[in-house]
Formats: structure tokens, C-alpha cells, sequence
């Protein structure tokens, strides 16, 4: 599942504040715009409803945004949204300089300056916290999710070298005052076709090319489109047209992951289930009996159901957001539920394929999440339950891995319990088929999970699923959700530069040795999961030989 950002928000505070509507907000651009004899508010016949058209295709919390004092940065993002109609042009973009802001080393100033550093705020078009936790806007729609949250005091600068880092370092790396006598300021706008995680894309090429961002106001349109305004430091001059040859050069070096990639071979899959005679899985609408809402979200919905006399759960897609891409999700998450049969699989029990009625039937697991038996019913586990719980992961993961299958956001969340408290491993939403040459590169998961390479859009396979794990296997030990005191976005720029949770002091050490050997930066030395369980089933012998040890001497 995916944290989808920004959806239809500015992710700062308003730049100017009052009490006026969106309707005064556009009245005043416009007279500006005449009253300074703006060429195009004196010439275009349609300038009005142009304009006006502009302000209905953004949130209202764009007109509270606009800078009064610049009013023609309108017409930048009305003729930048234009020109990302154009696949072969996106994503569009323009820089200017904004500042040069002076720097001195007492206390009264270096307060000054990082009160400057805008907390932004992230809006979530997803699955909302139910029952359940921690997705994506049109691609995804599993029931549990990473909550949304702050967007601040970023620096994505990322180091080469970055064995070490904690959290203090990503969240107190700004550049120092006392470091340079001038911290320049540049504006950097975006506009490209609205999808998920677009938001980290753009702040991962603008740390790429070492740019630390400031602020982030982040708009949708109503027709799909995105709209993002960065304010960053970092480029050591004011002129432009070195980092317009730099932003062109990292769009360059990503090229292919700004289209809706993920999509690319699902169509083939959405052909091969329709030309299939639908088996026994094909469920008839009429014999399901839908029960409670579990859980909601903003593609679909998570009932209790009963299907010929069994507890069920539902995934009921809203028809009202049907689309091409979404139907597609759908058949690939079918066409994989089909193929897994493990005691450690949330079993699937059938589907409704005959559009607009689409819906997964699975068994209904009474017993909820790891991460509400941990984080909500705040349960700490013994070891020997622990040990029992990532066995019966492993055990899951490596079915699905000997059976080229990736799951993609292996997280707590998506392990659910039966009411014997075996752990499976549920929701396919994002799972994926292994491709024939091994690897991938669509960023996909919940970003507190999510291993580096697949942050970085870097080729992947089924070892970011081992790095997953070993986030799940901390917080088996530890009951904590990992980098609490981060934001979801924080904590994935920390791990690309080196960040990992704290490891425990109280945890057994063969745990903590497995744990760092799974969430190792190089994929290839992380190990399999069929070795993972076989460690973990040995440490469990060796712990319960113990306890019968201690239990015999009445120790």
C-alpha cells in the first residue's frame, strides 16, 4: 500500500492569510493583473474566464496561497498545467531565484532562520484508520494504511558515505549559520500528471542534485493534474540556468518512471483473466451477504460478509471511481490471489469480475492485525510468540517468493491473525508477478517499510521484501512503529541516507544480528527467506529447550 501525498493541498501554511473567499482571492489577482497593465490581462479576450477557470480546476486552499504581492505566479501554473498536457514535455518545470538570506552565528538570528523552515502538511486521499493502520489514489485500494503526517524541516541532501546515521542527523541537517554567510534561496514549480508518490519523486530529484527543500505546496487539479511549488536552498548561485540544465539532466536520468509505469504489462493481465472461463472462484453477487464496514477508503471499501454459510471479508471497489487503471489493479490482484494456496497466505475464496459489481472475497481473520495486536491492544510479546509470529511470516513470504511472486508492502498491517493467532500474509494490492528479467523499479509500499533501493527507483526484486521484514521483525521486539518521532517521508530519506531503527538493548542477539544482515543497503546480502526460517526455527528450539530447562529446575 501506498501513502499517496499531497492530494489536492497546499503542504505549507498559507503564505498569506485572511478571512476572504476563493471568489475575492481571484478578483483581486485579476486587478492586479489589469492594474499593473499586464499584457495578457489586456489583451486576451477569454483573460477573465481563463482565469477564472484556472482557480476552479485548484483547491480552495490554492487561492489562500497565492502571494498577493507576486500575483503573476498564476500565470506561471496556468501555462505550466497547459504544457503538461503535452506526455512528451512532462514534467514541466520553472525555477527563479527568490533570496539571498544573510547568516550570522547568535542564537537570536539561527532561531530566525529555522522558524523559516515551513511545516507542511500532507493531505491523504486514501484508505482512513479504522480499525486497522497504515496507499494509492486510484492504483491501490487494500483496506490498511500509514496515516498521513508532516512534511517539515526536511533536508534531502544525500551522503555518500552514510554507514551512521540516527535520526538527530537527518532531522538536524540543515546547513548551520555559522557554516555560510549567505544561504541562497531558489523556487522550483512542477506540473505532471498527478499519480502516486509523485510528491517523493519530485523531492528525491531535487535532492539528487543536492537541493534541500524548505517548503512544499502541493495542489491537485480536478482533471488530474499536479501542481508543486518548491522553495529550496542549496544552489550556490543565483543565476537559473545551471539548475534548469541539472533538473533537466535528473528528469533525464529517470525518464520512463514519470508515466504510469506500474501499469505497463497489467492490461496483459486484465486479457488473460477475461479470456479464462471463470472457475469456481467467480462469485455471484446475489449468495454474498455484505455485513459491516470494516474499513473505508477513497476507491473502496472493507466489509464483514457471509458467503454460503462462512465468515468472509469483502473489498468492494466504488464504482464511481472505476477506471481503467484501477480495473486493472484489480484482475492482477485476482490473478495472484488465484495462484496462492499456504497456511501462512490469507486465503482467497473468490471474486466478483463482471464490472461495475468488481469485489475480493477472502477469509474473514477474526484475530485483526500484528500492527493493532501491537500498537492499539499495545501487547508485548514473550519471546518464544515473537519467534512463532516471524516463522510463520517467513514461512508465508518464502511460499510467495518460490512462487515468483513479490508482495511489495510487507508490513505489519498486512499480517492478520486467525482466531489461533497464525499469521498470514494478506493484502495483494501491489504484489506483483517477478518479471522474466528479475527486477523492478516502480516505487511501491508504505515508506516506514520500504528498503532503499525501491525509495531510490532503483531496480529491485524480492529482496526489498526481506528488508521489510526485518522493519517487521523490530517491531515484533520492540512493540514500537519504526521512526516514531519521524513523518513518513522523513523516515524514508533517512533510510536512503543510512537511517535504520534503534536497535534494542534487550532483544536477543541473534535477533538483532539477523535484523541488521535483512535490512543490509546491499539487496544481495540480505538472505533468503527460507534461510531466515530456518534461523528463527533454531533460535525457537533453543529458546523453548531453555524454558523447559528453567520450568524443570523450578527455576
Amino acid at each position: 500500500m501506498d501513502l499517496t501525498e499531497g492530494v489536492g493541498e497546499s503542504s505549507s501554511p498559507p503564505r498569506s492569510f485572511g478571512s476572504f473567499n476563493n471568489y475575492d482571492v481571484r478578483n483581486d489577482v485579476y486587478n492586479r493583473l489589469v492594474e499593473s497593465r499586464h499584457l495578457q490581462a489586456l489583451t486576451q479576450p477569454d483573460f477573465r474566464e481563463q482565469l477564472d477557470a484556472h482557480f476552479n480546476r485548484l483547491p480552495a486552499s490554492y487561492g489562500l496561497d497565492v502571494n498577493m504581492d507576486r500575483v503573476e505566479d498564476v500565470l506561471i501554473h496556468q501555462k505550466l498545467l497547459t504544457l503538461a498536457k503535452d506526455p512528451e514535455k512532462r514534467p514541466v518545470y520553472h525555477t527563479r531565484f527568490l533570496e539571498s538570506i544573510s547568516t550570522g552565528t547568535d542564537d537570536d538570528e539561527d532561531e530566525q532562520f529555522t522558524s523559516n523552515v515551513s511545516t507542511s502538511r500532507l493531505s491523504c486521499n486514501e484508505i482512513n484508520e479504522v480499525a486497522a493502520q497504515p496507499h494509492d489514489r486510484t492504483r491501490n485500494c487494500a483496506v490498511d494504511f500509514e496515516p498521513c503526517s508532516r512534511l517539515g524541516d526536511l533536508n534531502l541532501d544525500v551522503r555518500k558515505n552514510a554507514k551512521d546515521v540516527d535520526e538527530r542527523d537527518v532531522l538536524e541537517s540543515f546547513p548551520r549559520r555559522q557554516d555560510i554567510s549567505h544561504m541562497l534561496t531558489h523556487e522550483v514549480i512542477f506540473s505532471s500528471i498527478d499519480k502516486p508518490k509523485l510528491l517523493s519523486q519530485l523531492s528525491a530529484l531535487l535532492s539528487d542534485i543536492g537541493l534541500n527543500i524548505r517548503e512544499a505546496h502541493v495542489f491537485s487539479t480536478t482533471d488530474g493534474y499536479s501542481l508543486d511549488v518548491f522553495v529550496v536552498d542549496g544552489w550556490p548561485v543565483e543565476d537559473t540556468d545551471g539548475l534548469n540544465e541539472a533538473i533537466e539532466k535528473a528528469i533525464a536520468r529517470s525518464e520512463g518512471s514519470w508515466s504510469r509505469s506500474s501499469h505497463s504489462h497489467s492490461s496483459g493481465v486484465k486479457a488473460i483473466v477475461a479470456q479464462e472461463k471463470p472457475g469456481s472462484w467467480e462469485i455471484d453477487r446475489r449468495l454474498l451477504k455484505i455485513g459491516e464496514r470494516i474499513a473505508s477508503g477513497s476507491c473502496g471499501d472493507l466489509h464483514r460478509g457471509i458467503y454460503l454459510g462462512q465468515d468472509v471479508a469483502v473489498k468492494i471497489l466504488r464504482s464511481e471511481h472505476l477506471n481503467a487503471a484501477l480495473e486493472d489493479e484489480f484482475a492482477q490482484e485476482v490473478a495472484i490471489l488465484r495462484e496462492v494456496h499456504h497456511r501462512n497466505v490469507v486465503r482467497f475464496i473468490g471474486a466478483c469480475t463482471k464490472s461495475p459489481h468488481l469485489c475480493i472475497v477472502t477469509e474473514y481473520m477474526p484475530g485483526g492485525s500484528l500492527y493493532d495486536y501491537l500498537h492499539k491492544s499495545r501487547n508485548v510479546l514473550k519471546l518464544s510468540e515473537l519467534l512463532k509470529f516471524a516463522i510463520h511470516v517467513c514461512k508465508g513470504m518464502e511460499y510467495l517468493h518460490r512462487n515468483d511472486i513479490i508482495h511489495r508492502d510487507l508490513k505489519t498491517a498486512n499480517l492478520l491473525m486467525d482466531t489461533n493467532n497464525v499469521v498470514k500474509v494478506a493484502d495483494f494490492g501491489v504484489a506483483r508477478f517477478q518479471t522474466q528479467g528479475g527486477v523492478m523499479t516502480a516505487e511501491t509500499g508504505t515508506y516506514r517499510w520500504m528498503a532503499p533501493e525501491v525509495i531510490n527507483h532503483q531496480p529491485y526484486d524480492q529482496k526489498a521484501d526481506v528488508f521489510s521484514f526485518a522493519i517487521v521483525l523490530w517491531e515484533l521486539v520492540t512493540a514500537k512503529v519504526p521512526y516514531d518521532t519521524m513523518t513518513p517521508l522523513q523516515a524514508a530519506l533517512g533510510v536512503r541516507q543510512g537511517l535504520r531503527p534503534e536497535l534494542p538493548t534487550n532483544a536477543h542477539p541473534k535477533l538483532l544480528e539477523l535484523m541488521q544482515r535483512c535490512w543490509d543497503a546491499v539487496p544481495s546480502n540480505r538472505p533468503a527467506f527460507s534461510d531466515i526460517a530456518v534461523e528463527l526455527e533454531s533460535l525457537a528450539q533453543e529458546v523453548q529447550s531453555q524454558d523447559n530447562s528453567e520450568a524443570a529446575n523450578g527455576t
